[in-house]
């Protein structure tokens, strides 16, 4: 049986050996579609048919990343502030704002192709308080999952589902949470299998995710959208010990999706920052004094390094609590000059807002990142209207899903499979 290996990935190819004795048969009894030796699905497919529903749609940037051949149905957030932006920009009537436990399949119309989740990531990320899927933010996941039921029991289950969230999710309380996720799915009738995705592929925002993508049996998957076994490029460690940790009848459903990589990305977070941002102002000389301050010798060290070289740097920061040497916990200023920017958070996930900061020389200047910055860096457009209150600018972006990420996975996995 062949299969990708990497040099770069810990253990050598022993970890594919490892994980395929665990389910040697795991992709064999996918119905797989062939047209021929050697051929791939043209990834420019007809999509103007494909209808999908978007729960947990904060400002839309799954449909955003889908694109226009796709046409919302539905859409579901309880967000009302979110979902003012959500209509401002996409217009009325596909959002119903309300709680998905008190959704009926009465309010959904026609049988969805595609149904797309990004379910609240709280309760699983790692500035979360581990509840997990127990807790009422990620445990949303449970009355969404229920609907999906009703509506497979009506006739009108989605061909596929897609859900997205944080990579905590693999190994929130030991596995168990992400094994209680892929039993519903395999129960359901669906082959399923995830990958993680990284932004910075796409945009210059480290903001890795997990996506598990399940298609309901019966649905052909062409060939070469099915690997043999884990690709360390999208199949992480931590993935594939989630996977090792299913029982066996769960796996029997398992897929390796086979992702290709992006074309390399040729901006970075320097391109993106505004000179003159309207949403925030940038600091006093005393307030970026105060900043450089709060940084340990290794980040006033870089710091130093980025004047020295001769060029304008820019940088991101983050407040953290971290412990100094005499075990005292104390906020520190980290700032990182690789042109990407750190993960956007909102403040409800226990983080602080990202900082920006700009060397040239003698001269620092720092401020906190503008709203359209934020957008920019989930790549959304231009023409995306965002909200004029700051927080709530930042609470959407922080919030949603990278819109070339989607884009990527819908031209590379979805729309070759909905349209095969």
């Amino acid at each position: 049986m062949g299969y990708r290996t990497s040099k770069g990935d810990e253990g050598g190819t022993l970890f594919q050996e490892e994980v395929l004795a665990a389910a040697p048969l795991a992709v064999v009894s996918v119905n797989v579609a062939q047209k021929g030796k050697g051929s791939s699905p043209k990834a420019d497919c007809r999509t103007q048919d494909l209808e999908f529903y978007e729960f947990f749609a904060g400002g839309g940037m799954a449909r955003a990343g889908l694109g226009n051949g796709w046409k919302c149905n539905f859409a579901n957030d309880f967000d009302f502030k979110k979902s003012i932006t959500y209509n401002e920009n996409w217009g009325k009537g596909a959002l119903l704002t309300r709680d998905v436990g008190s959704i009926k399949t009465t309010d959904l119309p026609g049988t969805p192709d595609f149904v797309w989740a990004s379910f609240p990531c709280q309760d699983l990320s790692l500035a979360g308080m581990g509840a997990g899927l127990q807790g009422d933010r990620s445990g949303t996941f449970w009355p969404f999952w229920r609907l999906m039921q009703q509506l497979s029991a009506e006739g009108r289950g989605p061909k596929m589902v897609v859900l997205e969230n944080v990579c905590g999710t693999l190994t929130s309380h030991g596995g168990k949470d992400f094994s209680a996720i892929a039993g519903a799915l395999a129960n359901a009738g669906y082959h399923y299998g995830a990958v993680v995705l990284d932004a910075a592929e796409f945009v210059p925002h480290s903001r890795p995710r997990l996506f598990v993508v399940a298609v309901r049996n019966g649905i052909p998957i062409p060939q070469s959208l099915v690997c043999n076994g884990p690709d360390p490029l999208r199949h992480t460690k931590a993935l594939r010990d989630a996977f090792i940790g299913l029982t066996p009848g769960i796996k029997a459903q398992w897929v390796w999706w086979n992702v290709p990589m992006a074309e390399k990305r040729r901006t970075s977070f320097a391109d993106l920052i505004e000179e003159d941002p309207s949403s925030v102002r940038w600091h006093s000389a005393a307030e970026t004094k105060g900043l450089l301050q709060m940084m340990s010798p290794l980040n006033r060290h870089k710091v130093l390094a980025a004047q020295r070289s001769g060029r304008r740097m820019v940088g991101t920061i983050y407040k953290r609590t971290r412990a100094n040497g005499f075990g005292e916990k104390v906020q520190r200023a980290e700032v990182r000059f690789d042109n990407i920017a750190g993960c956007l958070r909102t403040p409800a996930g226990g983080s602080s807002r990202q900082i920006i900061l700009v060397v040239e020389g003698k001269d620092v200047r720092s401020r906190l990142i503008s709203s359209r910055e934020t957008a920019r860096l989930m790549g959304l457009p231009e023409s995306y209207k965002l909200p004029e209150n700051y927080n709530e600018a930042y609470h959407l972006t922080g919030d949603g899903v990278a819109v070339p990420v989607v884009r990527h996975l819908a031209k590379t996995l979805f729309e070759p499979i909905l349209s095969a």
